[in-house]
């Protein structure tokens, strides 16, 4: 399929033509206006890609590269991660600084992470472990007070009855046995099933829409009518779909995969930027899923600035950690989280219900704003002259620790804040009053 149709049926989609969204358009609940509000204020997120994957170490598509769907869920019997602990997990993301987590309940690979009555390929009934780990996360969200996303996959590399796409062509599946209307029950069965019985979701993250984006006929996911199930089973539970595509008719979240929102460095994004709350995905190191060779970790610097230049744009940071085949998270992920949440205790006030800048990103860094409070983050400046572009009016200057006055003057088109010396830290924040 050529760029420009397949960017026109994007488009399309979007508007609900293909997928058959009703004439009246989406109209969101009041529940689900509030998690958009709260799910906005609180710009930062962790999520967990873990499931039997994990035990071969080589991440979470191994199954498209390696062996065969038969040989590969093997690999479940021996599943019995003995050290995971709920409660640790979540006090170490809630310590970290982020207000929510998505987790895993099926992947690509088709392994369900959850106890689910619609197959016995689960962590309950196909392996010796027999723990629930989503009912005890979920739960523990509950009591610690962090919000709970949950990801679903649209595609299955397992079953006969999806309909073959794009990606686990060398799974062994019979692709003449495919059955979408079988396969769509057995989705809907499944997310009626985590929309029932592990308490408030507030919100299904979905993947796997572009598996058959490039199907000379388009493929009708049915999503208007899954959404709408969503919708109505937890009123306030939002629609995040991972498509790489404006936002779809029923949608609550825009996603952005491994790039800042209106960028494209990894060839996933670069599509409009919509008026929905904005997320952006990216890893802590180059897997979503444990990987044992991966331990090229970034530094927590470049970490808090991403989420920093995040806010900046108005979105939030999605930051994936690969849990192990034991249950612990990563020791190196727990470091880096550690450090982001000693920096937002200190700078948070900055991030949490923030909106993006009146300017875009500069050189030196970008803004978050709450009302008349401009707070200017200084990240990777030149000199010790910044200049912020626009006309402000900006009525004072501090810095926004020690509450040190900042020169400042206002020059027309653009305010020029005078430093003392050229800042050399992983942000330094000024926090300016300005004018409505």
């Amino acid at each position: 399929m050529n760029r420009f149709l397949k960017l026109t049926l994007g488009l399309l989609i979007g508007l609900g033509c293909v997928n058959g969204a009703n004439a009246e358009g989406y109209k969101p609940s009041d529940e689900v206006m509030k998690s958009r509000a709260d799910f906005a204020a609180d710009r930062f997120g962790i999520f967990l890609h873990w499931g039997i994957y994990s035990m071969f170490g080589q991440g979470e598509w191994y199954l498209n590269y390696g062996p065969t769907a038969e040989e590969y869920a093997k690999a479940a019997k021996g599943f019995y991660p003995a050290d995971f602990n709920a409660a640790e997990w979540v006090k170490a993301i809630k310590d970290a600084g982020a207000k929510y987590i998505c987790i895993t309940t099926r992947h690509h690979d088709g392994f369900s992470m959850f106890d689910t009555e619609q197959s016995d390929y689960n962590i309950v009934d196909g392996t010796p472990f027999k723990r629930d780990i989503l009912k005890e996360l979920a739960d523990e969200c509950q009591k610690q007070g962090i919000a709970l996303h949950l990801y679903y996959s649209h595609i299955d590399w397992t079953r006969p009855d999806y309909p073959q796409g794009r990606t686990g062509h060398d799974t062994g599946r019979d692709a003449s046995l495919a059955d979408w209307p079988a396969y769509y029950d057995f989705m809907n069965n499944q997310l009626r099933e985590l929309l029932t019985g592990y308490g408030p979701i507030r919100a299904i993250w979905f993947d796997g829409w572009w598996d058959h984006d490039e199907d000379a006929t388009p493929f009708d996911w049915q999503l208007p009518e899954q959404y709408a199930m969503i919708h109505e089973l937890q009123p306030g539970c939002m629609v995040a779909n991972n498509h790489h595509q404006v936002p779809f008719e029923g949608e609550d979240i825009q996603i952005f995969e491994r790039d800042l929102p209106g960028e494209n460095t990894f060839g996933l994004s670069g599509q409009d930027v919509s008026a929905l709350p904005l997320e952006t995905c990216n890893t802590m190191n180059g897997m979503w899923g444990y990987k044992i060779k991966d331990q090229d970790y970034k530094d927590t610097k470049t970490l808090i600035r991403y989420l920093v230049r995040a806010a900046g744009m108005g979105a939030n940071l999605l930051l994936n950690v690969g849990p192990q085949p034991n249950g612990e998270l990563p020791a190196t992920a727990l470091q880096r989280m550690a450090e982001m949440g000693e920096w937002l205790r200190e700078n948070g006030e900055t991030i949490y219900g923030t909106e993006a800048g009146p300017f875009p990103a500069q050189s030196w860094g970008t803004t978050t704003r709450k009302g008349d409070r401009l707070f200017v983050h200084i990240m990777t400046p030149e000199t010790n002259a910044i200049l912020l572009p626009g006309k402000l009016n900006v009525r004072s200057a501090v810095e926004f620790n020690s509450r040190k006055p900042v020169k400042f003057k206002n020059m027309g088109d653009h305010t020029l804040l005078q430093l003392d010396s050229t800042p050399d830290s992983i942000d330094y924040i000024i926090e300016c009053e300005v004018k409505q």
